[in-house]
């Protein structure tokens, strides 16, 4: 049976973007999850999480109840952590102290982190990210792969380099709570934005490192506004609310999408 999920982060309303995925997700499977990503409480807010239902209902999807909370989740990504303890550093470095060192490597999102804390003795006092030392997990694991759109990838594990797993304040970041969720879950089929291809090789690294089951991945297009860039939840136009107080239909809608 093919499990896909469509996870939004309650920090706006939906919009254009975040149909399409909620439709490729929910056509591509024959059981279909709905996860809320709140575990960031200071941006997450309650009206934002009731219009995702609200949205999600008004396009015809249906879910298995009830959809998951990752605000819920804490004690088991704190188990992944302490699992991942051999194979993780303490971070003080700020995006600045990044983008000011000296020869650091770029990914599709900027420079990567250049190991600077890797090897230091960073205490438990102030503030501090948690980061995966990929080259050490790589070399525990070995050789790892991923299905794309059923063709074989080789995984990178330096791709993205030293990835933030979890921070002092969060008992997880993206990286990590994604793949203990979507192992919660049973997900075999992951759908998201091509955008996030790229994250498929850490999140490869650390399903390996902690014995969780491989899905499979099918990353789609994204959809663009009208100068070609992608939809923001600042783009109060497209989002869902909006077209529907238009007279906007859940056909109109799928029509343009897919």
């Amino acid at each position: 049976m093919i499990v896909t999920r469509f996870a939004p982060s309650p920090t706006g309303y939906l919009h254009l973007g975040h149909a399409f995925a909620a439709l490729t997700a929910f056509e591509a499977g024959e059981r279909f999850l709905l996860r809320i990503e709140d575990i960031d409480r200071e941006r997450c807010r309650s009206e934002f999480e009731a219009a995702i239902y609200e949205d999600l209902a008004w396009l015809g999807l249906r879910w298995e109840e009830p959809a998951l909370r990752q605000s819920d989740r804490s004690q088991a990504y704190r188990e992944a952590l302490d699992e991942l303890a051999p194979f993780t550093y303490r971070c003080t470095c700020s995006r600045k102290d990044i983008q000011a060192a000296a020869g650091a490597p770029h990914g599709d999102e900027g420079p990567l982190y250049p190991g600077t804390c890797r090897d230091k003795k960073v205490g438990r006092e102030g503030s501090y990210a948690i980061r995966l030392d990929a080259a050490k997990a790589a070399q525990s694991v070995g050789p790892l792969t991923f299905q794309e759109h059923r063709k074989t990838v080789q995984v990178d594990p330096l791709l993205l380099g030293d990835v933030v797993i979890a921070r002092k304040e969060l008992p997880a970041a993206y990286h990590l709570a994604v793949v203990v969720d979507d192992a919660h879950q049973d997900v075999t089929l992951v759908t998201r934005g091509v955008d996030l291809l790229p994250s498929t090789h850490p999140q490869r690294l650390l399903q390996a490192l902690l014995g969780l089951p491989e899905p499979a991945y099918a990353h789609h297009r994204l959809i663009l506004d009208r100068d070609g860039r992608k939809f923001s939840k600042r783009n109060a136009a497209a989002t869902l609310r909006s077209l529907r107080g238009e007279g906007i239909s859940p056909c109109e809608i799928r029509a343009r999408l897919l």
